[in-house]
């Protein structure tokens, strides 16, 4: 075929790549008739209209555009947190495997790292884990990827769904805790417009918040013993306590707990919420603030199962979602927040899980400010 056709130019291997993608996006359209919106993305300026079908299905565009490079695209217009790219690997290597008996697979790597692996060149062909062009956009505008075989159907299963999975997760910023630092908390990597630790005026208006919601908890739950997870330097602490609540608080920021005051520091220490270091039924009030959606989704069942296991009767868990519009006001792009999702997810969440119910809170802020949620631990049958 070669000896006929010749040497092909840049541009015709692109377009042949390009309506084979086409091709197998007809394939999938034809499959997904029922649920699917009936137009095929191939051009990338324009977007889909009133779209309202659970499933859209796009294709190569243009000739110097990868299909990673159009799924980045569609991520960033179409405002998706995760792009699941399935490849003929199950996870990304330092090296190429087949090359190096010593390659060792990624679990966590920052786009930053992927650059330095995939270069700043494309040619159609090249046989890389992600394009080094759509690399650098997704970089740019702070997505995550996910790295994973497209022939293992049941691990794709378990990524939709939430649950541990093989792959490699491709990040803005590697966040552990040493992520939560000063930069962090004093808003330049949380996007927070109110420093909370540099600023009088940040550090009071953290202190009143904190004094709020002590005082309504008090108010409405009257709680014995209650453990704030996440609970930073401790303040939300200080003020349970100060109402008479034997208050204890766990951070797996090392950074979170220097910042404490010292009145408080007894009283909290380092932990992680899905291994909180607690026995079962050790509190009558466990509370999270702001903290579930900055997980990785398939650690957020383990930490909810966590926070029931250690409680014998409430839990709070306040989430920011998608509906909270005045973040986008007050706050420039979060990303810590790696599973933002709207309320209804949190909802169907809670709802499967047998050990807990979800009951109505007599006052909530409407969603436009703030999306809690109150869950009452069922008695066990013994």
């Amino acid at each position: 075929g070669k000896k006929v056709i010749g040497t092909l130019s840049d541009e015709d291997l692109d377009w042949l790549g390009i309506h084979a993608t086409r091709l197998n996006a007809h394939l999938l359209r034809t499959i997904f008739q029922d649920i699917a919106n009936p137009r095929i993305v191939i051009n990338y300026e324009k977007k889909i209209a009133n779209w309202i079908e659970p499933v859209a299905i796009g294709a190569g565009w243009k000739p110097g555009w990868s299909t990673d490079y159009d799924a980045v695209i569609l991520a960033r217009d179409y405002k998706a947190n995760v792009i699941i790219n399935l490849s003929n690997i199950d996870v990304v290597y330092d090296k190429d495997p087949k090359k190096f008996k010593d390659a060792k697979p990624i679990e966590r790597i920052t786009w930053a790292d992927m650059e330095k692996l995939t270069g700043d060149k494309w040619s159609p062909g090249l046989n890389i884990p992600f394009d080094p062009i759509a690399t650098q956009l997704a970089k740019q505008i702070g997505i995550t990827a996910i790295i994973t075989s497209g022939h293992d159907i049941k691990n794709l299963q378990d990524i939709i769904e939430g649950e541990p999975f093989k792959g490699t997760v491709v990040m803005p910023f590697r966040i552990d805790s040493s992520f939560y630092d000063r930069d962090y908390y004093s808003g330049r990597k949380s996007g927070n417009r109110i420093n909370r630790i540099d600023s009088v005026i940040g550090k009071s208006i953290h202190n009143i918040l904190n004094f709020m919601r002590a005082l309504m908890t008090k108010i409405r739950y009257n709680p014995k013993k209650c453990l704030d997870i996440g609970c930073g330097n401790g303040i939300l602490v200080k003020w349970l306590r100060f109402f008479g609540v034997d208050a204890y608080g766990i951070d797996f920021s090392p950074f979170a707990l220097e910042m404490a005051d010292p009145g408080v520091k007894r009283y909290i220490k380092l932990g992680d919420i899905t291994k909180i270091p607690y026995s079962n039924d050790s509190f009558d009030h466990v509370i999270t603030i702001d903290l579930l959606q900055k997980l990785e989704r398939s650690k957020i069942k383990k930490a909810i199962k966590e926070t029931i296991r250690v409680s014998n009767k409430y839990i709070v868990h306040k989430i920011q979602t998608k509906e909270n519009a005045w973040f986008d006001i007050f706050h420039g792009p979060d990303y810590s927040n790696l599973s933002l999702f709207y309320k209804n997810y949190w909802e169907k969440l809670f709802s499967s899980m047998e050990e807990i119910m979800i009951k109505k809170i007599s006052f909530n802020m409407p969603v436009f400010f703030e999306t809690k949620f109150l869950l009452k631990k069922k008695a066990t049958k013994k």
